[in-house]
């Protein structure tokens, strides 16, 4: 799938970006990127279809709920430890050196309620144009990431309300919402998986559902079902966006830094 999609994701990933002046990372860059996404899908992806077919040998009956289980468990530590372990590996990350800046993103913090582990700057800037930032992790790695674009160009207020809208995902529980919805499609997904290859294996002529040549077929069962799945996701996903604008103009009470900094983020992206 990795080579067939190489062409694809060369230009959706180096020739576009670059085209319209949101990348100015080199080629050997962006295939040094490439090539520690493609070893860490390598070892994740293949851990996963081992345990998968482990447990069809050993748990034919269950297997889809085992799998399901050892899935949503490998989330929820690759979501904790993305911020520490995953992202470093593409992006230099360090706390937030401005200490004006950091008190007052502080202060909007408490006034939240907030229990966000540190404010951290991503260096975006060696790889490209855009600005963003993001509520990242779990417990206590949770920590809000605001890139070096958007702290060199942007005014504070206009800083405070993205940092707000930040806060909204982690004041409405987003990280841990979207690992629920994920698990309950994850649980249909395997499930659906598990009926699909019980029928399959007299009119395909496999051996059984324990059989690697039906390994396609599974692929292809779950990339349909995330397919058709993908509008629904997406749509709830801008309900969260939504929701934490709606947070971050409450909390800020400043429209027009809020206005001024989507227009600008929408303008510069």
């Amino acid at each position: 799938y990795g080579v067939l999609s190489a062409p694809l994701s060369y230009y959706r990933g180096f020739v576009l970006p670059r085209r319209y002046g949101l990348s100015i990372q080199t080629l050997g860059g962006w295939l040094g990127d490439e090539a520690k996404s493609g070893v860490l899908s390598l070892l994740f992806g293949t851990g996963i279809v081992a345990a998968v077919y482990w447990f069809i040998t050993s748990f034919p009956q269950i297997w889809w709920l085992l799998t399901w289980g050892v899935v949503v468990l490998l989330s929820l530590i690759l979501t904790t430890l993305a911020p520490i372990l995953i992202v470093p590996l593409f992006f230099k990350m360090k706390p937030l050196d401005d200490e004006e800046l950091e008190l007052r993103l502080e202060k909007l913090a408490q006034r939240a309620g907030s229990r966000v582990r540190g404010i951290y700057t991503i260096e975006l800037s060696s790889k490209g144009t855009t600005a963003n930032a993001a509520l990242m992790g779990l417990g206590n790695t949770k920590r809000i990431a605001l890139s070096d674009t958007l702290l060199q160009q942007y005014l504070p207020p206009e800083i405070e309300t993205i940092t707000a809208h930040e806060l909204g995902h982690h004041r409405h529980g987003d990280i841990f919402r979207l690992l629920v919805i994920q698990s309950a499609i994850w649980l249909i997904g395997f499930y659906v998986a598990d009926l699909a290859l019980k029928a399959s294996v007299m009119p395909l002529g496999f051996a059984g559902i324990s059989d690697i040549a039906a390994l396609p077929l599974l692929m292809l069962i779950f990339a349909t079902f995330s397919l058709v799945l993908m509008p629904l996701t997406n749509s709830y996903r801008r309900h969260l966006e939504m929701a934490a604008d709606d947070y971050a103009l409450r909390l800020t009470d400043n429209p027009r830094a809020f206005i001024d900094a989507m227009t600008r983020l929408t303008d510069q992206n």
